[in-house]
């Protein structure tokens, strides 16, 4: 096998294949995280500083909408194997985990602007990575085992 077919091998397992192994469907999901917090970081931002909206409300709004774009990419790139027949139930449930994620990012927002003086954007940057591994391991055990 040429060095070249290699490589083909191995990015056609980092992005394209079907997977059941953790650490490629880790990977893949630092894409999709990243993706949705682009979409959920601009949406924070717009909303707050161009239409005026509290932080707090922007965040929860913007937080919505990162969590349907992770939604969607997670069930086409990330996860092959479905815990639930009900496409409706893992919806639902996915949503519930982010509720949770939304709520620790609520509350690591406000903790690091009000209490520790951190810009607000940089309090959501924190708080990324908090959530980030919570939705992670939360929906890989509980959904896509």
């Amino acid at each position: 096998m040429s060095l070249l077919s290699k490589k083909e091998l191995v990015l056609s397992k980092l992005f394209t294949d079907k997977t059941d192994s953790l650490l490629i469907q880790l990977f893949r999901y630092t894409f999709v995280g990243g993706i949705a917090f682009l979409v959920d970081f601009g949406s924070l931002f717009a909303l707050t500083e161009f239409c005026g909206v509290h932080y707090l409300i922007s965040a929860a709004i913007a937080f919505i909408l990162g969590l349907v774009t992770n939604y969607l990419l997670s069930i086409i790139w990330v996860f092959s194997r479905r815990t639930l027949k009900s496409r409706w139930l893992e919806l639902y449930i996915f949503a519930l985990i982010g509720v949770v994620g939304l709520g620790f990012n609520e509350l690591f927002i406000w903790f690091f602007t009000e209490r520790v003086n951190l810009h607000y954007l940089l309090s959501k940057i924190v708080s990324t990575v908090f959530v980030y591994l919570w939705n992670f391991f939360a929906r890989k055990y509980i959904l896509f085992r």
